[in-house]
């Protein structure tokens, strides 16, 4: 990921957050220098190890969320909101696109005292500056199981650029961002 070998002796930490189809959020952060690795799941629900088939029933509680692997001394968790910010609409209460039901929406899970306060510190800061024209609605919970999804849902982008949701959702997104060249 980015270039960057992951060394055993580096103070990785975690961040998981939700905006929209996975398939997205994974592309926009998965080529990001300090990244290391990103993963498509679960989050946020009720259901003991839940399938895709069981999310998208909007009945599980669970959002698509990815997690992240990162090096805070390469890229700041403050970055990563700023990035999370910008690459999703966190205005649409369970909705993201065309995309719509619980599982689609905006979140961050938190998995410490601190990124729970600069969450929240990024999100009111978004609000003020009128990053969106609404109110953000994003939700900032803590993270309590995160389930990795399916094989196929992993580094899905790469694997399938030429599918047609690549080329007319996700594509667009990172050419808008120009996070990922």
């Amino acid at each position: 990921m980015a270039g960057t070998e992951k060394n055993i002796n580096q103070n990785i930490e975690q961040a998981t957050f939700g905006a929209g189809c996975f398939w997205c959020v994974e592309a926009v952060f998965q080529d990001i220098e300090g990244v290391f690795d990103v993963r498509s799941g679960y989050t946020g629900g009720s259901t003991y190890n839940p399938t895709y088939e069981d999310i998208c029933t909007g009945k599980t509680g669970h959002a698509e969320v990815i997690q992240i692997d990162y090096d805070p001394s390469i890229i700041s968790y403050e970055k990563l909101l700023d990035i999370f910010w910008k690459s999703h609409d966190p205005t649409t209460l369970n909705r993201q696109g065309a995309d719509t039901g619980t599982q689609y929406r905006s979140a961050i899970y938190f998995h410490s005292e601190t990124q729970k306060e600069l969450a929240r510190k990024s999100k009111d800061a978004a609000d003020k500056m009128k990053l969106y024209s609404t109110p953000i609605v994003t939700e900032i919970s803590p993270l309590t199981k995160f389930y990795i999804a399916e094989n196929y849902h992993q580094d899905y982008y790469r694997i399938n650029q030429n599918a047609p949701y690549c080329q007319l959702v996700i594509r667009p997104k990172l050419e808008k961002l120009k996070i990922n060249e």
